[in-house]
């Protein structure tokens, strides 16, 4: 992406480099944004927020909570707004109940010895503990809490395609990770968690922090459907069994440290896979980065 002169002032002190990667990293989103009929002016209204949210809460001085000037000089939005919108940012939305509760029972289905089968996949559950000399689905809900019914969260599991009943009634998860063919809003919420950490971990390398986190991706261009057809089977194959591995370790890890008081820390381990039409890379149309 070049710079003209035509452009606004503020651009041409930028990277060319970082706002041509913004440019490709903006369009997919935006193709979303307009089959959501979200337009430019509600995404302005939205990035004038997150800017002051950010100028806010993250560029203080020995802690302290910057002014409106400040915030509007780091930011670009008017004064006015910034205190304004510093009244009135709204919350973070909280991710649907069927994401919390669901992301801690999958991550039990998947990392727990007791819920696998001898190859360490996810074993198909009997739905209710009478009757059941291995752990079934009740047993697996209870593990979290027992205020909770079963049969509601298999009834939503069902709805949103989590999970499927075979021929012999047991409950079986759809894949090793929660990922759900159906809920909108379920969908949405991994959008933003997962896009969030794969951009704060590339920003984090981008501005030099130390020590560096992992953000690789390996593209390959030029290759027939048959080759990405294989590709992709790899790659889903590979990648999950290094998400079961992480998973597996969190879990004990988790265990080990319940009683700890020391500050918390998260984690986020992604693996994704996307083809489409072959284009050159920075001239090149095989590499690993």
């Amino acid at each position: 992406m070049s710079v003209s002169a035509e452009v606004p002032r503020e651009l041409g002190r930028a990277s060319p480099a970082l706002l041509g990667a913004l440019q490709r990293l903006l369009r997919p989103l935006v193709r979303l944004l307009l089959s959501q009929q979200i337009t430019y002016p509600l995404l302005t209204r939205l990035l004038k927020s997150v800017y002051v949210r950010v100028a806010d809460e993250e560029f203080r001085i020995e802690g302290r909570s910057p002014t409106d000037s400040r915030v509007s000089l780091l930011s670009g939005v008017h004064r006015k707004d910034v205190r304004h919108l510093r009244r009135e940012l709204p919350r973070e939305d909280e991710p649907p109940p069927a994401v919390t509760l669901g992301a801690q029972l999958v991550m039990r289905w998947t990392g727990l010895r007791e819920f696998q089968d001898e190859r360490g996949r996810p074993r198909p559950l009997s739905r209710t503990i009478r009757g059941s000399a291995s752990p079934s689905f009740e047993d697996l809900v209870r593990s979290i809490s027992k205020d909770i019914r079963p049969r509601s969260v298999l009834d939503e599991w069902l709805r949103l395609g989590v999970v499927h009943l075979d021929d012999t009634d047991h409950v079986c998860l759809n894949a090793a990770a929660f990922i759900p063919e159906k809920g909108f809003d379920e969908k949405a919420f991994y959008l933003g968690r997962n896009l969030r950490d794969h951009v704060a971990a590339a920003a984090h390398n981008l501005e030099g922090c130390q020590p560096p986190m992992l953000e690789r991706s390996v593209y390959c261009g030029g290759l027939s459907g048959e080759s990405v057809h294989k590709l992709r089977a790899l790659a889903e194959r590979l990648g999950m069994e290094a998400l079961q591995a992480v998973n597996r370790l969190a879990l004990e890890l988790k265990r080990e440290e319940d009683e700890a008081a020391d500050g918390r820390r998260r984690i986020t381990l992604g693996i994704y896979c996307f083809d489409g039409p072959s284009e050159p890379v920075g001239g090149e149309d095989d590499r690993a980065r």
